[in-house]
């Protein structure tokens, strides 16, 4: 090379770095040879300069002026391109050796096909079931709320008593938090009083019935939606003094009206009144998924905050956004102020108790418990298959020692064989990632359509980039969890004793027998947790569908029908709406019973203050009664038991004495030992009680009943919309058309298509429970197969390494039975310590069921019985189906297939 090819700084450089090629040394060893060859090269431009007539000095100073670095800073050169380039090569070659060892898995999958399939289908089942889960908790409670800056929203509630009427605050004392807050930059709500399906919506060519929520003018603008198209409400509109407005959500935006965006100012009759639509909320806001699980709201409208409406009671749920820097701790403390002065000024003001909380903790807290059992049940189903698919990954390693000896033998690294082994079990793991994805995708998909469960956002339910990142990683630990303990088995192969040995003998290696055994016991432990935990689950289930309801759902439906205008106008045509409804519903074919009701059992509730008459004049002192407005017949429409006096009849109208029925508990609250017929009871007016009911469940199918009070409909001046409740023997869809035909001259245009029936009601109320106990009874199953197929597994591949063995005993004179039962024995006792493990661990677990079971102790000693029993069963069958096949062998194939 001439001095003249690299003249200047950068052609010094460029020779170093062109001529430094080390090759991969230690850091050490780079540093050393790093100065070696700045040397050798600075020494051989210093000879070239001094050629050319350079002093020695002078030649050195421009060698190591044109090089443009210090020695020391050459040096770090060199030995970061060095560094680079080991780097390099090192990523390079484990790209190729990783594939290399991933062809190499296939192949070998590729040849055992059975065992490939099993295992992707096993893994894949696994896989796919803790994505659905975690999808669904995700989005229940990892994922926020789909609301602008959700972290700042809070739930605002009154924590007394009485169902909805004791969680919610007047009209004014709303306006007052809302304007002394400083802890909150806006206070909003809704009316949680609704029915499903409480506006009759009537257009040209249809007729049907819609749910409408009322909100606050400000509710929307709190939780941070701006409609998609149009606008939210005005100050006019909610205060009455504008036009009727409504918001249409979007669902209902697409299947009502067609996604026509010209809706935006037009009008559509609600209740035979005009309503202008002033906006259309967008698809990311789901009212029902939120605030009404498994619930459809079509529309709302604003409802003013005003004397009027204070006047009503208690009708507001109130949400909050936080003002900046504020926290809940401190907005709750202020609250708790604001409560505290308003009952001082407004003696009159119904009581309020605050209670603040996050808006995500009041949405997601009742579900959590559940979704958390969930978790933990899909983790335990996934750490039994990784557990069988170790099992059978050890028993299929044992039969290739003679291959992994003869790859030693020939030089490949005991470190390069277990990275085999390892991907070969990624292989199968990733590839059962795949298969569950599949099925989380059909599961999630299936899951979100289902409006049964009354879980909060699970119609928004999906597979999204976390549940990938989840999958990915779950299919990596997996595979690392069930390849690991074969890998390791494999290090420990005995190169002379796998070479020496042939025939049957290559598979006859025991050593890792206590592994699988250890697994094995794992499982049964494992499902025996899982059994138990469904088992009370289960039973819990059955004893909620058993509790007496106080009606009887079975052949009843109901539908919500409204008087016409004209009907609603007073109290007589009113009657004569009731009259002419009942008596025409009666004559139907048939028909048992027909009543009137403003509302249905488990479907929303209200409470009235009540006193006998003669105590003091203390509100706060009466007790909270749900009350329901109905009609003569609605009791025995319902089923309901009357346990003493009368139902109502036409001639409780309103120039008759005002009359009551209350159920048993409030008759033993107000009149305690002594008979409650023929007493006077103050509510809105002083009525005499002249019937005693069985006390109804009206909140949910697990809560106690409470106080109840039932008003006749003549002598209330309620002229609203009506449920009409109907039992017949006929099935619900030959009632509809019947009833649409018979009611026709009074309710031209009856929604049939709304007629739902007291069964899927109850259904609706106890579908969390449903929701948990298939899922966790689901999850059992699979974990009770999965550790039948790791017993037999297990048996089965001893039993084929002691043929010779069983050969002998049976050359000898041993008999079959003795054989079969010998072996049974032996499983049994494995599975025995399984069982023993994994009741003593479902005992101490079972103490966090406690929240959820019904009826049912997390001890209950027949469940865990049951479950031993069983798994028992499961041990037996799965060690004598392989002991009655090898029992069969003649002895004379069993010698000579050892030889």
């Amino acid at each position: 090379m001439s001095p003249r090819d690299d003249e200047g700084r950068g052609g010094i450089r460029r020779g170093v770095l062109r001529r430094f090629r080390l090759p991969l040394r230690t850091d050490r060893q780079t540093n050393d040879d790093a100065h070696a060859e700045l040397r050798a090269f600075l020494d051989e431009r210093i000879a070239a300069l001094v050629a050319r007539g350079m002093s020695t000095a002078d030649a050195r100073q421009e060698a190591q002026r044109r090089l443009g670095y210090s020695f020391h800073e050459a040096a770090l050169v060199l030995q970061h391109s060095a560094r680079t380039r080991e780097r390099r090569l090192t990523v390079r070659e484990f790209l190729d050796d990783l594939r290399l060892d991933v062809r190499y898995a296939l192949r070998t999958l590729r040849r055992d096909r059975a065992f490939t399939l099993f295992a992707l289908l096993v893994s894949g089942l696994g896989i796919g079931a803790c994505v659905t889960v975690f999808s669904i908790a995700n989005r229940v409670l990892i994922r926020p709320l789909p609301f602008r800056d959700p972290g700042e929203l809070a739930w605002i509630a009154n924590s007394g008593s009485g169902g909805l009427s004791g969680e919610t605050v007047q009209a004014f004392t709303l306006r007052d938090l809302r304007d002394g807050s400083r802890a909150f930059r806006e206070i909003g709500g809704y009316v949680p009083f609704y029915d499903v399906d409480n506006t009759a919506y009537t257009a040209k060519d249809e007729s049907a019935r819609l749910t409408v929520i009322q909100v606050t003018q400000n509710f929307f603008p709190v939780l941070g939606v701006s409609p998609m198209l149009g606008r939210s409400f005005t100050p006019d509109e909610a205060t009455g003094t504008g036009a009727p407005a409504v918001m249409v959500s979007y669902l209902t935006w697409q299947r009502r009206f067609a996604a026509d965006s010209g809706i935006i100012g037009t009008s559509v009759i609600l209740n035979e009144q005009p309503v202008t639509v002033v906006g259309v909320l967008p698809p990311t806001f789901d009212f029902g998924a939120v605030f009404a699980p498994g619930t459809r709201i079509d529309m709302f409208e604003p409802i003013p905050v005003d004397e009027q409406v204070n006047r009503y009671g208690n009708m507001f749920t109130m949400i909050g956004r936080l003002a900046p820097g504020a926290t809940v701790a401190a907005a709750s403390k202020e609250v708790e102020a604001i409560a505290k002065r308003i009952d001082e000024e407004d003696s009159r003001r119904n009581d309020f108790t605050p209670q603040v909380t996050t808006l995500k903790e009041h949405v997601s807290g009742r579900s959590r418990q559940a979704l958390v059992i969930l978790l933990v049940s899909v983790a335990v189903v996934m750490l039994i298959v990784c557990a069988n698919l170790s099992n059978l990954l050890l028993a299929r390693g044992s039969a290739r020692e003679r291959e992994v000896a003869v790859r030693v033998a020939l030089g490949a690294g005991r470190g390069r064989l277990m990275r085999q082994m390892l991907t070969e079990s990624m292989v199968l793991a990733l590839g059962g990632a795949l298969i569950g994805l599949l099925l989380a995708v059909i599961g999630t998909r299936a899951i979100a359509g289902m409006s049964a469960f009354d879980l909060p956002m699970l119609s928004q339910v999906s597979i999204d980039g976390t549940a990938l990142a989840f999958t990915t990683a779950l299919a990596l630990l997996a595979g690392l969890a069930f390849g690991l303990a074969p890998a390791l088995q494999l290090q420990s192969v005995a190169i002379q004793g796998a070479l020496k040995t042939t025939g049957r003998g290559v598979a006859g290696d025991r050593r890792g027998g206590w592994i699988r055994s250890t697994l094995v016991v794992a499982e049964v432990a494992l499902a025996c947790v899982l059994l138990v935990a469904a088992g009370l689950l289960a039973q819990s289930f059955r004893n909620v569908l058993d509790v007496d309801l106080g009606f009887r759902p079975q052949r009843v439906a109901a539908i919500r029908v409204d008087p016409a205008r004209e009907r609603r106008q007073s109290a007589e045509r009113f009657v004569s709406y009731i009259n002419e409804v009942l008596e025409r519903s009666r004559t139907m074919p048939g028909v048992e019973g027909v009543g009137l009701s403003d509302g249905l059992p488990l479907r929303g509730n209200r409470s009235w203050g009540a006193k006998k008459q003669g105590d003091a004049d203390i509100p706060e002192n009466w007790p909270n009664v749900f009350v329901r407005i109905v009609s003569e017949g609605y009791i025995g429409a319902m089923g309901m038991r009357l346990e003493r006096g009368r139902d109502f009849v036409a001639a409780d109208d309103p120039k008759s004495e005002k009359v009551i029925i209350i159920n048993e508990s409030l008759a033993k609250r107000l009149w305690p030992g002594t008979e409650a017929l023929g007493q006077l009871l103050v509510t809105d007016t002083v009525r005499r009680v002249v019937g005693i009911v069985h006390d109804v469940r009206l909140l949910a199918v697990d809560q106690e009943s409470g106080f109840e009070m039932y008003l006749p409909f003549r002598q209330t001046g309620d002229f609203g919309a009506v449920n009409l409740v109907v039992r017949s023997t006929l099935p619900p869809e030959s009632l509809t058309e019947a009833l649409r035909a018979t009611l026709k001259p009074v309710i031209p245009n009856l929604p049939t298509k709304q007629f739902q029936t007291l069964e899927t009601i109850v259904d609706h109320s106890v579908s969390p429970r449903r929701f948990t106990t298939m899922l966790s009874s689901g999850f059992a199953l699979f974990a009770v197969v999965l550790a039948l197929l790791g017993i037999y597994g297990v048996v089965s591949y001893t039993v084929n390494q002691r043929t010779q063995e069983i050969g002998v005993r049976m050359a000898l004179g041993a008999k079959p039975g003795g054989l079969q039962l010998r072996i049974v024995r032996q499983t049994v006792a494995l599975a025995a310590v399984g069982i023993a493990i994994g009741t003593l661990s479902a005992w101490g677990a079972s103490q966090w069921l406690e929240g959820v079971l019904f009826g049912v102790r997390s001890t209950d000693p027949v469940t865990f019985a049951v479950v031993a029993l069983l798994l028992t069963v499961v041990a037996v069958v799965s060690g004598y189906l392989p002991a009655r096949r090898v029992s069969r062998i003649d002895p004379l194939d069993a010698l000579r297939s050892a030889t």
